[in-house]
Protein backbone atom coordinates (compact mmCIF):
# COMPACT_ATOMS: atom_id res chain seq x y z
CA UNK A 1 0.00 0.00 0.00
CA UNK A 2 1.25 3.29 -0.66
CA UNK A 3 2.26 5.65 2.31
CA UNK A 4 -1.05 7.69 1.97
CA UNK A 5 -3.24 4.77 1.77
CA UNK A 6 -2.80 4.20 5.30
CA UNK A 7 -1.20 7.75 7.08
CA UNK A 8 -4.49 8.67 8.47
CA UNK A 9 -6.94 6.81 11.62
CA UNK A 10 -9.05 5.44 9.44
CA UNK A 11 -13.20 5.94 10.91
CA UNK A 12 -14.77 2.94 12.16
CA UNK A 13 -16.96 2.93 9.12
CA UNK A 14 -13.77 2.93 6.96
CA UNK A 15 -13.03 4.42 3.59
CA UNK A 16 -14.70 2.19 0.29
CA UNK A 17 -16.97 -0.66 0.85
CA UNK A 18 -16.06 -4.52 -0.18
CA UNK A 19 -16.50 -3.06 -4.02
CA UNK A 20 -14.06 -0.30 -3.55
CA UNK A 21 -16.78 2.16 -3.60
CA UNK A 22 -16.97 5.56 -1.03
CA UNK A 23 -18.68 4.42 2.38
CA UNK A 24 -21.39 7.39 2.81
CA UNK A 25 -21.92 6.83 6.76
CA UNK A 26 -24.90 8.10 8.64
CA UNK A 27 -25.42 10.68 10.58
CA UNK A 28 -25.31 8.81 13.64
CA UNK A 29 -22.29 7.29 12.48
CA UNK A 30 -20.38 10.32 11.85
CA UNK A 31 -21.58 11.81 15.39
CA UNK A 32 -21.03 8.35 17.13
CA UNK A 33 -17.31 8.56 15.55
CA UNK A 34 -17.16 12.25 16.41
CA UNK A 35 -17.56 12.00 20.08
CA UNK A 36 -15.38 8.87 20.73
CA UNK A 37 -12.36 10.13 19.20
CA UNK A 38 -12.85 13.35 21.69
CA UNK A 39 -12.75 11.27 24.64
CA UNK A 40 -9.13 11.96 26.13
CA UNK A 41 -10.66 10.03 29.40
CA UNK A 42 -10.88 6.77 26.73
CA UNK A 43 -7.58 7.20 25.10
CA UNK A 44 -5.13 9.85 25.81
CA UNK A 45 -4.60 10.17 21.96
CA UNK A 46 -7.59 11.93 21.50
CA UNK A 47 -5.65 14.72 22.49
CA UNK A 48 -5.26 16.58 18.88
CA UNK A 49 -8.88 16.68 18.06
CA UNK A 50 -10.26 17.23 21.44
CA UNK A 51 -7.99 21.01 21.94
CA UNK A 52 -8.77 21.37 18.26
CA UNK A 53 -12.32 22.06 19.26
CA UNK A 54 -11.34 22.95 22.92
CA UNK A 55 -10.23 26.09 21.03
CA UNK A 56 -13.56 26.44 19.00
CA UNK A 57 -15.41 26.27 22.58
CA UNK A 58 -13.30 28.78 24.83
CA UNK A 59 -13.88 31.14 21.47
CA UNK A 60 -17.45 31.18 22.00
CA UNK A 61 -17.54 33.49 25.35
CA UNK A 62 -15.73 35.97 23.63
CA UNK A 63 -18.52 35.92 20.37
CA UNK A 64 -21.11 36.09 22.74
CA UNK A 65 -20.00 38.54 24.87
CA UNK A 66 -19.34 40.84 21.64
CA UNK A 67 -22.87 39.71 20.03
CA UNK A 68 -24.79 41.10 23.79
CA UNK A 69 -22.59 43.14 25.12
CA UNK A 70 -20.39 45.01 22.68
CA UNK A 71 -22.04 45.18 19.28
CA UNK A 72 -21.81 47.97 17.09
CA UNK A 73 -21.99 48.91 13.20
CA UNK A 74 -18.14 49.49 13.58
CA UNK A 75 -17.36 46.70 15.41
CA UNK A 76 -19.26 44.34 13.33
CA UNK A 77 -17.03 45.90 9.84
CA UNK A 78 -14.08 45.09 12.01
CA UNK A 79 -15.23 41.76 13.10
CA UNK A 80 -16.27 40.72 9.07
CA UNK A 81 -12.93 41.91 7.86
CA UNK A 82 -11.32 39.96 10.57
CA UNK A 83 -12.89 36.89 10.52
CA UNK A 84 -13.79 36.90 6.53
CA UNK A 85 -10.59 38.09 4.85
CA UNK A 86 -7.49 38.19 7.78
CA UNK A 87 -8.03 34.88 8.97
CA UNK A 88 -9.17 33.36 5.99
CA UNK A 89 -6.87 34.93 3.89
CA UNK A 90 -4.07 33.56 6.61
CA UNK A 91 -5.15 30.10 6.33
CA UNK A 92 -4.11 30.13 2.79
CA UNK A 93 -1.05 31.46 3.17
CA UNK A 94 0.11 29.84 6.29
CA UNK A 95 -1.51 26.51 6.40
CA UNK A 96 -2.17 26.00 2.88
CA UNK A 97 1.03 27.15 0.31
CA UNK A 98 3.50 27.32 2.63
CA UNK A 99 2.77 24.20 5.18
CA UNK A 100 1.12 21.75 2.91
CA UNK A 101 2.80 22.58 -1.04
CA UNK A 102 5.82 24.80 0.09
CA UNK A 103 5.07 27.11 -2.64
CA UNK A 104 7.17 29.71 -1.16
CA UNK A 105 10.32 29.80 1.52
CA UNK A 106 11.68 32.43 3.88
CA UNK A 107 14.63 34.09 4.89
CA UNK A 108 14.93 32.84 7.86
CA UNK A 109 12.99 31.30 10.60
CA UNK A 110 11.94 34.89 12.12
CA UNK A 111 9.81 35.64 9.26
CA UNK A 112 8.50 32.43 9.22
CA UNK A 113 7.40 32.51 12.90
CA UNK A 114 5.85 36.19 11.73
CA UNK A 115 3.94 34.55 8.94
CA UNK A 116 2.89 31.97 11.56
CA UNK A 117 1.57 33.85 14.34
CA UNK A 118 -0.13 36.70 12.15
CA UNK A 119 -3.70 35.41 13.65
CA UNK A 120 -5.16 34.00 16.71
CA UNK A 121 -4.10 30.57 17.04
CA UNK A 122 -7.00 28.24 15.97
CA UNK A 123 -5.89 25.20 13.41
CA UNK A 124 -3.69 22.55 14.19
CA UNK A 125 -0.83 22.26 11.46
CA UNK A 126 -0.58 18.75 11.94
CA UNK A 127 -4.43 18.24 11.41
CA UNK A 128 -4.57 20.31 8.39
CA UNK A 129 -0.88 19.07 6.68
CA UNK A 130 -0.91 15.61 6.68
CA UNK A 131 -4.23 15.19 5.91
CA UNK A 132 -4.55 17.89 2.66
CA UNK A 133 -1.95 15.85 1.16
CA UNK A 134 -4.03 12.62 0.98
CA UNK A 135 -7.22 15.15 0.20
CA UNK A 136 -4.72 16.13 -3.28
CA UNK A 137 -3.87 12.28 -3.52
CA UNK A 138 -6.88 11.00 -3.74
CA UNK A 139 -9.80 14.32 -4.20
CA UNK A 140 -13.16 13.08 -4.45
CA UNK A 141 -12.13 9.35 -3.74
CA UNK A 142 -12.54 6.78 -1.17
CA UNK A 143 -9.65 7.90 1.25
CA UNK A 144 -10.48 11.61 0.55
CA UNK A 145 -10.70 12.92 4.34
CA UNK A 146 -13.13 15.72 3.34
CA UNK A 147 -15.03 13.80 0.23
CA UNK A 148 -17.80 15.87 -0.13
CA UNK A 149 -19.75 12.97 -1.71
CA UNK A 150 -20.38 11.98 1.50
CA UNK A 151 -22.40 14.57 2.77
CA UNK A 152 -21.94 18.35 4.65
CA UNK A 153 -20.97 16.77 8.44
CA UNK A 154 -18.78 14.09 6.62
CA UNK A 155 -16.73 17.44 6.04
CA UNK A 156 -17.66 19.47 8.87
CA UNK A 157 -16.71 17.06 11.42
CA UNK A 158 -13.42 15.61 9.31
CA UNK A 159 -10.80 17.23 11.62
CA UNK A 160 -11.73 14.87 14.25
CA UNK A 161 -13.24 11.61 12.25
CA UNK A 162 -10.89 11.79 9.14
CA UNK A 163 -7.76 13.92 9.85
CA UNK A 164 -5.80 12.59 12.68
CA UNK A 165 -2.66 10.50 11.46
CA UNK A 166 -2.80 6.64 12.05
CA UNK A 167 -1.88 5.45 15.68
CA UNK A 168 0.17 2.48 14.23
CA UNK A 169 2.84 3.91 11.94
CA UNK A 170 6.19 2.47 11.77
CA UNK A 171 9.16 4.37 12.73
CA UNK A 172 9.91 5.23 9.04
CA UNK A 173 6.67 5.88 8.03
CA UNK A 174 6.49 8.34 11.17
CA UNK A 175 10.51 9.74 10.01
CA UNK A 176 8.28 10.79 6.84
CA UNK A 177 5.54 12.74 8.62
CA UNK A 178 7.88 14.28 10.37
CA UNK A 179 9.34 15.23 6.44
CA UNK A 180 5.85 16.75 5.48
CA UNK A 181 5.52 18.58 8.52
CA UNK A 182 8.85 20.67 8.67
CA UNK A 183 7.47 23.33 7.12
CA UNK A 184 5.65 24.09 9.92
CA UNK A 185 9.28 24.63 12.55
CA UNK A 186 8.85 23.86 15.91
CA UNK A 187 10.03 20.43 17.21
CA UNK A 188 7.56 17.65 16.99
CA UNK A 189 7.66 14.40 18.72
CA UNK A 190 10.17 11.64 18.87
CA UNK A 191 9.14 8.04 17.46
CA UNK A 192 8.66 7.39 21.05
CA UNK A 193 6.52 10.57 21.87
CA UNK A 194 4.81 9.91 19.06
CA UNK A 195 3.84 6.06 19.80
CA UNK A 196 3.26 7.89 23.36
CA UNK A 197 0.71 10.79 21.70
CA UNK A 198 -0.12 9.24 18.69
CA UNK A 199 0.57 12.74 17.16
CA UNK A 200 3.69 14.48 15.79
CA UNK A 201 2.89 17.32 17.75
CA UNK A 202 4.04 17.80 21.07
CA UNK A 203 0.44 18.24 23.32
CA UNK A 204 2.64 20.32 26.01
CA UNK A 205 4.63 22.63 23.33
CA UNK A 206 0.92 23.20 21.41
CA UNK A 207 -0.90 24.05 24.41
CA UNK A 208 2.04 26.63 25.57
CA UNK A 209 2.08 27.91 22.02
CA UNK A 210 -1.54 28.27 22.00
CA UNK A 211 -1.36 30.20 25.27
CA UNK A 212 1.04 32.60 24.32
CA UNK A 213 -0.45 33.29 21.12
CA UNK A 214 -3.68 34.16 22.67
CA UNK A 215 -1.96 36.39 25.62
CA UNK A 216 0.00 38.08 23.19
CA UNK A 217 -3.07 39.21 20.73
CA UNK A 218 -5.74 39.74 23.41
CA UNK A 219 -3.36 42.20 25.04
CA UNK A 220 -2.68 43.97 21.78
CA UNK A 221 -6.23 44.44 20.26
CA UNK A 222 -6.98 45.65 24.88
CA UNK A 223 -4.55 48.30 24.26
CA UNK A 224 -6.03 49.25 20.92
CA UNK A 225 -10.07 48.92 22.06
CA UNK A 226 -10.02 47.64 25.34
CA UNK A 227 -12.23 44.19 25.93
CA UNK A 228 -15.05 45.60 23.27
CA UNK A 229 -12.48 45.36 20.69
CA UNK A 230 -10.75 42.01 21.96
CA UNK A 231 -13.96 40.38 22.50
CA UNK A 232 -15.04 41.32 18.87
CA UNK A 233 -12.10 39.76 17.07
CA UNK A 234 -11.81 36.73 19.60
CA UNK A 235 -15.45 35.98 18.67
CA UNK A 236 -14.74 36.56 15.10
CA UNK A 237 -11.97 34.24 15.55
CA UNK A 238 -14.81 31.76 16.53
CA UNK A 239 -16.99 32.53 13.95
CA UNK A 240 -14.59 31.50 11.09
CA UNK A 241 -13.12 28.63 12.72
CA UNK A 242 -16.65 27.17 12.63
CA UNK A 243 -16.90 28.75 8.83
CA UNK A 244 -13.96 27.16 7.36
CA UNK A 245 -14.63 23.44 7.84
CA UNK A 246 -17.62 24.11 5.45
CA UNK A 247 -15.35 24.79 2.94
CA UNK A 248 -14.26 21.46 1.86
CA UNK A 249 -17.97 20.69 0.70
CA UNK A 250 -18.46 23.93 -0.66
CA UNK A 251 -15.67 24.25 -2.79
CA UNK A 252 -16.22 20.59 -3.99
CA UNK A 253 -19.41 21.25 -5.17
CA UNK A 254 -21.32 19.57 -2.40
CA UNK A 255 -20.24 16.17 -3.70
CA UNK A 256 -21.68 16.95 -7.47
CA UNK A 257 -19.75 18.06 -10.64
CA UNK A 258 -20.57 21.90 -10.71
CA UNK A 259 -17.55 22.50 -13.04
CA UNK A 260 -18.55 25.49 -15.46
CA UNK A 261 -16.51 25.57 -18.89
CA UNK A 262 -14.42 28.83 -18.96
CA UNK A 263 -14.24 29.05 -15.17
CA UNK A 264 -12.87 25.51 -13.89
CA UNK A 265 -9.86 24.17 -15.76
CA UNK A 266 -8.96 21.08 -13.53
CA UNK A 267 -11.78 18.34 -14.48
CA UNK A 268 -10.20 15.65 -12.89
CA UNK A 269 -12.47 16.19 -9.79
CA UNK A 270 -15.23 18.43 -8.40
CA UNK A 271 -13.35 21.46 -7.46
CA UNK A 272 -14.50 24.74 -8.44
CA UNK A 273 -13.68 28.44 -8.54
CA UNK A 274 -15.71 30.59 -6.10
CA UNK A 275 -15.61 33.98 -5.81
CA UNK A 276 -16.07 34.56 -2.44
CA UNK A 277 -13.70 32.74 -0.88
CA UNK A 278 -11.51 33.79 -4.40
CA UNK A 279 -12.07 37.54 -3.04
CA UNK A 280 -11.90 37.03 1.23
CA UNK A 281 -8.85 34.25 1.23
CA UNK A 282 -7.32 33.57 -2.39
CA UNK A 283 -8.71 30.61 -2.75
CA UNK A 284 -9.57 29.66 -5.96
CA UNK A 285 -10.02 26.28 -5.84
CA UNK A 286 -10.21 24.67 -8.89
CA UNK A 287 -6.96 26.46 -9.73
CA UNK A 288 -5.27 25.12 -6.90
CA UNK A 289 -6.04 22.25 -7.68
CA UNK A 290 -4.99 22.25 -11.48
CA UNK A 291 -1.55 24.11 -9.78
CA UNK A 292 -0.97 23.10 -6.26
CA UNK A 293 2.32 24.06 -5.88
CA UNK A 294 2.07 28.11 -7.18
CA UNK A 295 2.08 30.58 -4.59
CA UNK A 296 -0.63 32.29 -6.42
CA UNK A 297 -4.39 30.84 -7.69
CA UNK A 298 -5.70 33.89 -8.97
CA UNK A 299 -4.72 33.89 -12.74
CA UNK A 300 -7.72 35.86 -14.51
CA UNK A 301 -7.56 39.45 -14.14
CA UNK A 302 -10.55 39.40 -12.01
CA UNK A 303 -9.21 36.64 -9.94
CA UNK A 304 -7.64 38.90 -6.86
CA UNK A 305 -5.34 36.68 -4.76
CA UNK A 306 -4.98 38.38 -1.40
CA UNK A 307 -2.67 35.90 -0.14
CA UNK A 308 -0.13 36.11 -3.13
CA UNK A 309 -0.51 39.72 -2.64
CA UNK A 310 1.40 38.67 1.01
CA UNK A 311 3.78 35.99 -0.75
CA UNK A 312 5.00 39.16 -3.07
CA UNK A 313 5.07 42.03 -0.54
CA UNK A 314 7.01 39.81 1.79
CA UNK A 315 9.01 38.75 -1.24
CA UNK A 316 10.08 42.40 -2.12
CA UNK A 317 10.72 43.56 1.67
CA UNK A 318 13.53 40.12 1.53
CA UNK A 319 11.36 37.99 3.90
CA UNK A 320 10.26 35.41 1.15
CA UNK A 321 13.42 34.00 -0.55
CA UNK A 322 11.51 32.32 -3.35
CA UNK A 323 8.68 31.84 -4.50
CA UNK A 324 6.41 29.29 -7.59
CA UNK A 325 3.99 31.17 -9.86
CA UNK A 326 2.16 29.15 -12.33
CA UNK A 327 0.62 32.27 -14.29
CA UNK A 328 2.68 31.78 -17.19
CA UNK A 329 1.96 28.66 -17.48
CA UNK A 330 -2.30 28.74 -16.95
CA UNK A 331 -1.96 31.30 -19.50
CA UNK A 332 -0.09 29.01 -22.08
CA UNK A 333 -2.26 26.26 -21.08
CA UNK A 334 -5.95 26.85 -20.86
CA UNK A 335 -6.51 30.55 -21.08
CA UNK A 336 -6.09 33.23 -23.88
CA UNK A 337 -7.36 36.91 -22.73
CA UNK A 338 -9.59 38.49 -25.26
Amino acid sequence: MAFLDYVLQAPAYGWKDSHDDVVKPTSSQIFREFFSRLNVFRCKTNWLPFVSWLKVACLAPFFFLFLFRYMSLPLLGVAFVYSMIIMGTHGTIWYHRYCTHRAYTFRNRFWRFVTQNLTISVVSEELYVISHHVHHAKSDQPGDPYNAQCGFLYCFLADVNHQPISKQLSECDYRRICSLMKPAGGKGNSYAGYLKWGSYTNPYRAILSWLLNWSFWYLVFFLLGGNALACCIFGAAGFWAIGVRTFNYEGHGKGKDKKRKGTDYHLQDNSINQLWPGYVAGEWHNNHHLFPRSARSGYKPHQVDLAWCYIKMMSWVGAVSSYKDDKKRFYQRFYRPQ
